[in-house]
């Protein structure tokens, strides 16, 4: 998906559901804080969305615009209605949502969850697929894991549950780091 397809999602979206704005919050969100994103972040044909002041429209949504949707097969991607509160997000990721407002969008507005609420709420989430998107929004830069760390302990969740997201990332930073230092550099420092 692109930054163009997601801004085409959002006027749709509003249009068919009669809202001026909507909140995105899959995977694709992260086309709002990064619209230059890299592809492997780029690569679900489906944006989630849920309407801002008409939240009971988001079947409208999906039925005009979802999967096998004519829209889907005219324009090769798709907008899934889905309710807000199907997401598990931080505390305070209203006041970090970033805005997606332009001519393409009809000046009709995404609002997009912030990349570490939506690392976060992916870890949430914890399937495969949501584990790799995480490691490729660190690997990229694009999230610092102290933030991360700090957005997990916002969530709605257990104290065990939490710590258990928490040890996922401090590993997988280690394994990052490990990866970037190949055998033979690691070889030099062992014998200065």
């Amino acid at each position: 998906m692109t930054r163009e397809e997601l801004e085409h999602a959002i006027r749709a979206a509003c249009d068919v559901a009669d809202d001026d704005a909507v909140y995105v919050f899959g995977s694709q969100a992260i086309l709002g804080q990064f619209p230059d994103a890299p592809a492997v972040l780029r690569m679900s044909a489906e944006v989630d969305v849920s309407p801002k002041a008409h939240p009971e429209r988001v079947d409208l949504v999906d039925g005009a615009l979802g999967e096998l949707s004519a829209f889907h097969e005219a324009f090769g991607f798709y907008v899934h209605g889905v309710p807000i509160e199907t997401a598990i997000l931080p505390a305070g990721w209203q006041q970090r949502l970033v805005e997606v407002r332009n001519d393409n969008t009809r000046q009709k507005a995404g609002l997009c969850v912030e990349g570490h609420d939506l690392a976060a709420s992916k870890l949430a989430a914890y399937r495969d697929k949501d584990r790799e998107f995480v490691r490729n929004l660190l690997s990229a830069r694009m999230v610092a894991t102290t933030r991360l760390i700090e957005r997990i302990r916002r969530l709605p969740l257990s104290q065990g549950r939490i710590a258990g997201l928490v040890r996922w990332v401090k590993t997988t930073e280690r394994e990052m780091l490990d990866g970037a230092t190949s055998p033979r550099r690691k070889q030099r420092r062992k014998y200065r």
